[in-house]
């Protein structure tokens, strides 16, 4: 046994797993890194980080994604197209192919980790994995526990990942031969054919979507971080929007760039690690996220590198146009020291609008911020996807949907409450487009963004001179010092104000249609708070 290698009473055989292959417990990120590189599934940069390619699948494989079907989920799952149902004959047949591949392989690293950062609202999971990039990858991810506390772990839940194995569409049940099967009921996850590593993170996610609203505990897909006023702020936002640049702020302590749990004590991140977009990633405007590029223990997917030299392209997008780099948090300077703050004083919810319809930033009361989150608006840009030729609305309720097992309902009223209860200022901010859409305006200017943010999050901002906007009803400022007027009044920025009221009110009836789902479910005050058809 290897020095570091720490091994569990509570092992894989008391779990009914059978291998004789070599197993590696508890690795830590250098045993990794070079175990990586001596099996050829990754090539260190020149200075230091972890270079790896996740094949034909570089995001989640979201319609192959299933949940059991059992007397567990029946009405507590929100079962949909983002949540398929899987029979559980298919998942047995399912778990036994697994555990028979499991027996045939000749290495496996096995990592156990907490999902969650505050010790009452955490979960123990372990990860079996067959690919040592992709045990480095989950340790850098998750919440590593201390060295003493692994001999007695028994985990809660357990991952297995098999990026070799191939589903069987007909005994399995699946659409293809990629497969993510959660069994709430069985605490076992069971991912197949696919090397994108987020699939992992994003499980671990689900679960915690799935376990904490019944404690009363709102999860969270967003960032978060700590003012010098001890205040904290929380980001929603999909990816593009911003969520991981805004909140790695070198001005306020960091508590996480993408998954968190709200309770009545806490903001805490479920995680020990960001995984953050690198593609485009500018040393200037991004310095703390560009830095952890250029350090060993980070893991980068898709990004491509110089064969002679070693030296990166973060704006080569050849493999991939989600090129993403996974690290640990305390690589970010001034970082939370326990990955958590007190509850938020602050909501901010991120789009990227490229309509260029949107104001810079938005105020909004507890019904329009429920709205809103329950909307999870932002946009495709063109080229960002085959077919995607103009600006394109995306809909992801709670910012987040593919990760909500639940109603979405269930994630708007704890927020509301939380909301409420807590006298939280909330706010709507655009990082997308300005004096027009997509490819006749101009991006956002991220030191707009930040002055924007930086008065909301001090205070100063709630002092402002505001107008209600007339499409969507919540409150503009009218000026802000250190920033443009002109940026502020986005009809304004637009040379034809006619083409502005006619983006307007098409993005208004795209917010309208999309809600529909949600009237049912909520009170008259949210449903007033939707913006208005002209």
């Amino acid at each position: 046994m290897a020095a570091d290698h720490i091994i569990p009473a509570f092992d894989l055989t008391k779990q009914g797993v059978s291998t004789g292959a070599e197993l590696h417990w508890n690795l830590m990120t250098a045993a990794l890194v070079e175990t990586s590189v001596a099996r050829g599934e990754g090539r260190l940069s020149r200075h230091g980080a972890l270079v790896v390619e996740t094949g034909d699948r570089t995001g989640r494989s979201a319609k192959d994604k299933f949940t059991v079907k059992d007397s567990e989920t029946d009405g507590n799952v929100w079962f949909n197209d983002g949540n398929k149902p899987m029979d559980p004959a298919h998942f047995a047949a399912l778990k036994a192919d697994f555990m028979a591949e499991l027996a045939r392989k000749d290495t496996l690293f096995v990592q156990d980790l907490y999902g969650g950062s505050q010790p009452e609202h955490r979960v123990k999971v372990r990860v079996i994995n067959e690919m040592a990039w992709h045990n480095l990858f989950i340790r850098t991810l998750l919440c590593r526990p201390e060295r003493e506390e692994l001999t007695d772990f028994v985990p809660e839940f357990t991952i297995i990942d098999l990026p070799t194995f191939t589903a069987d569409p007909e005994r399995h049940g699946t659409r293809s031969e990629v497969v993510v099967a959660v069994n709430f009921t069985e605490k076992l996850i069971l991912i197949g054919g696919t090397r994108y590593a987020g699939e992992m993170k994003k499980s671990v996610f689900g679960l915690l979507n799935y376990r904490l609203p019944a404690q009363g505990i709102m999860p969270m897909h967003c960032s978060a971080n700590i003012g010098d006023d001890g205040k904290s702020a929380v980001f929603f936002g999909l990816s593009g929007t911003g969520k991981t640049t805004l909140s790695a702020d070198a001005s306020r302590t960091l508590i996480g760039d993408d998954e968190h749990g709200w309770s009545d004590t806490a903001v805490f991140n479920f995680e020990g690690g960001c995984y953050a977009k690198m593609i485009n990633l500018d040393a200037e405007a991004e310095p703390e996220i560009y830095a952890t590029t250029r350090k060993f223990g980070t893991v980068l997917e898709n990004v491509v590198m110089d064969e002679q030299t070693r030296e990166l392209d973060l704006f080569d997008n050849s493999l991939a146009e989600n090129t993403r780099g996974a690290y640990p948090i305390h690589f970010i300077p001034n970082t939370s020291e326990k990955n958590l703050g007190p509850p938020p004083s602050n909501v901010i919810m991120l789009t990227a609008d490229a309509f260029g319809v949107l104001p810079p930033i938005a105020k909004l009361t507890p019904d329009q911020a429920m709205y809103h989150f329950l909307s999870g608006y932002t946009a495709k840009v063109a080229g960002t996807e085959i077919g995607v030729t103009e600006p394109q609305a995306t809909f992801s309720t709670c910012f987040g949907a593919p990760f909500m097992p639940r109603h979405p309902s269930v994630y708007g009223n704890l927020l509301k409450k939380r909301i409420a209860e807590g006298g939280v200022d909330c706010w709507l901010v655009n990082t997308g487009w300005t004096g027009g859409q997509y490819g006749t305006g101009n991006r956002m200017p991220i030191k707009a963004t930040r002055a924007l943010l930086n008065a909301a999050l001090d205070g100063s901002l709630k002092d402002a001179e505001f107008r209600t906007d007339p499409n969507f009803g919540f409150q503009v400022p009218v000026s802000v010092p250190g920033v443009d007027d002109g940026i502020l009044d986005p009809r304004s920025t637009w040379s034809d104000k006619a083409a502005y009221d006619e983006k307007a009110a098409h993005l208004v009836g795209l917010f309208i249609k999309n809600f529909t789902q949600f009237e049912d479910h909520v009170d008259s005050g949210v449903r007033n708070a939707a913006p208005k058809a002209a």
